[in-house]
């Protein structure tokens, strides 16, 4: 199959259009981003793993330097914005508060204390966070860290914490709840979730003008492997303040907006205000296209006005975990305000138009921001979308089932494609109808025509080809960056099928940090429940380095948890160590070799753990989402 294919006329039209219509550029944004800056990373950063595998690098993003006018096929606001985000070094954001931005998808803030320097957010890997801290130590000293504080529950603000820890141990903040969150997004739905986070974030493309440009809150994820410690010192509620080195905090508690468990915070000495992600320099997602539960726009809205009453007046910087500060006090509450009304004005209108009888899709359709959002860059929908978001907080209130009952039990898509094509009068047929309304400028349709040929016979050369050109076309013009990623994505998976290495889904150091209860639920949930279903049993489990003991039964397909006694009707007693569990669940061990050698010890019926563990099944790290699977 041929590559990426040229910018439309229509597409190039759209993006005239577009460029009218954008806010005027002050320059202001490019002054923020460069400001305080104390040492530029160079242009071709690279960051490798220990087995020499790059795992983080700039050198790609080079295009981006070379015209400040957009390409054809580039939306160019999300062009200005790729730009933006291209800046990477330290910088100072306001005395002894420093950040190192461009060193993964997120930044690393470093606030220097009495006795050394207390890292916010280490990133997504450690060999990332490790190389973000020697570049401070390299222009700021050899400090020692002292603390360590993560914001929020999103692996990139916690999973380099192994690259910034050293032989002493040092106090771990982080807000309520922060540990459970963590696990629960990373393990439990952690398989599907990295396999549409490569979509999301373009993994496998090409980096370039027809490739991936940015994720709209940074260049990409790193790949090294997250790692994760337990907590030392829990935020609890807003309004709790803490000395750490002799530096004061106080605290604002913000769980289940962006993330369920997420944190502000506010410095007294230099008027530095951090609010994380519950404000960006772009529309944040209420619900993100990698999967996630769906946040609370209204309660978001809420806490950015408690974050205005609390700390604005007293505000000097405003920083946060991606993009760039802001400063002044008039330009933090201008800002802050437009957050604030902005998620407001999503999820109101949403409702509004819901009681109107509108669904989630007719919802994405009618909705527009007002001219006082719309004219702001930070508001634009460069990560999350408006139609997206509105679509979100529908299901929030109504669920994915829009009331109307032939939507209450719809055919599988491939049975349904292959119905659709043979209504229209066959392939053939729904092909050049996909044709015409591509060329005709309607890439939507095209798209979905294409698409139910490509379902129906996943063979089909030309449909594959066919939707490949719209999904293009829809990822040139669209301003969104994850949408740019996702259709891009999907346009090279039909041309080369599914890429080899996508993102991981399992970090061993998080399964290690999981209590034995967790790791069990994860168990369960890749349980076959029909073979599970012909195969009751009752397992106890001994865990000897932790003093544990769990029931597990296994019954109407379904697992159930006892901690703290074995059962009396169980078949056999599993002896053994939670690591040995550990390195089971993550095949660094065989069954097998660790019962030959002493591992797992078996008391009772010996065939009883095989049986348990041949339940389980690996999830599909490649599974097909633009073809259909099988």
């Amino acid at each position: 199959m041929s590559g990426p294919s040229d910018p439309s006329a229509h597409t190039r039209e759209r993006h005239r259009r577009a460029l009218d219509g954008l806010p005027p550029d002050d320059g202001s944004d490019a002054a923020n981003a460069a400001r305080g800056l104390v040492a530029a990373a160079p242009d071709d950063l690279e960051i490798t793993a220990d087995d020499g595998r790059v795992i983080w690098s700039l050198a790609p993003y080079a295009f981006l330097r070379e015209a400040a006018e957009a390409p054809e096929s580039v939306h160019p606001a999300l062009w200005r914005l790729a730009r933006l985000n291209l800046a990477a070094g330290l910088y100072e954001v306001a005395p002894g508060v420093y950040q190192v931005r461009g060193y993964d998808i997120s930044n690393m803030t470093l606030i220097e204390g009495d006795e050394g320097v207390i890292v916010v957010d280490p990133l997504v890997s450690p060999q990332t966070a490790a190389a973000a801290l020697a570049l401070y130590r390299e222009h700021r000293g050899d400090r020692p860290v002292t603390a360590v504080l993560h914001t929020h529950s999103h692996i990139d603000h916690f999973g380099g914490i192994a690259g910034v820890l050293g032989d002493e141990p040092v106090p771990i903040w982080a807000p309520e709840g922060f540990t459970a969150a963590a696990v629960s997004e990373n393990v439990i739905g952690g398989p599907a979730m990295a396999r549409r986070a490569g979509y999301m974030y373009g993994a496998a493309l090409e980096r370039g003008p027809r490739g991936q440009v940015d994720v709209g809150i940074g260049k990409g994820v790193s790949s090294g492997s997250p790692s994760l410690r337990p907590v030392t010192d829990e935020v609890t509620e807003t309004g709790q303040k803490a000395v750490i080195d002799g530096v004061e905090f106080e605290f604002q508690l913000v769980p289940e907006t962006e993330a369920p468990a997420e944190l502000n915070f506010f410095l007294p000495a230099t008027g530095a205000l951090c609010v994380v992600e519950t404000a960006s320099h772009v529309m944040h997602n209420i619900l993100t296209i990698r999967g996630a539960e769906v946040r609370d726009a209204l309660w978001w809205s809420q806490c950015l006005g408690e974050t205005i009453e609390l700390f604005a007046d007293r505000s000097q910087v405003l920083f946060a975990g991606h993009h760039w500060p802001t400063w002044g006090r008039e330009e933090i509450v201008e800002f802050l305000a437009a957050q604030r009304d902005l998620y407001r004005f999503i999820h109101d209108q949403a409702i509004r138009l819901a009681g109107q009888g509108l669904t989630g899709e007719e919802i994405a359709e009618e909705i527009e921001l007002p001219p006082a959002l719309a004219d702001l860059w930070h508001t634009r929908g460069a990560y999350g979308s408006l139609r997206h978001n509105s679509r979100a907080v529908y299901q929030k209130y109504f669920g994915v089932y829009d009331g109307n009952p032939v939507n209450l039990d719809p055919l599988p898509p491939a049975v349904a494609a292959a119905r659709y094509v043979k209504a229209i009068g066959g392939s053939g047929r729904a092909l050049e109808l996909a044709r015409e309304a591509l060329e005709g400028g309607d890439e939507r349709w095209a798209a979905t025509l294409a698409g139910h040929v490509v379902f129906a016979e996943p063979g089909n050369a030309a449909a594959r080809e066919l939707q490949a050109e719209a999904f293009e076309q829809l990822g040139y013009q669209t301003e969104n960056a994850t949408w740019r990623n996702a259709y891009l994505s999907g346009a090279a998976e039909l041309r080369d099928g599914v890429p080899e290495h996508g993102l991981r889904a399992q970090a061993p150091d998080i399964v290690r940090s999981l209590e034995t209860g967790q790791l069990f639920d994860a168990m369960a949930s890749r349980m076959d429940g029909r073979r599970a279903a012909e195969s009751p049993l009752a397992l106890g489990w001994s865990f000897a380095d932790t003093g544990e003991l769990w029931t597990l039964r296994v019954q109407n397909g379904a697992l159930s948890l006892v901690a703290g006694r074995i059962g009396d009707d169980v078949q056999a007693t599993v002896t053994t160590t939670r690591e040995t569990l550990n390195s089971l669940i993550l095949q660094e061990i065989d069954p097998i070799e660790a019962f030959s050698s002493g591992a797992i010890a078996v008391e009772g019926d010996g065939m009883a753990l095989g049986g348990f563990l041949g339940l389980l099944e690996e999830p599909d790290p490649r599974f097909p989402i633009v073809t259909p699977r099988g």
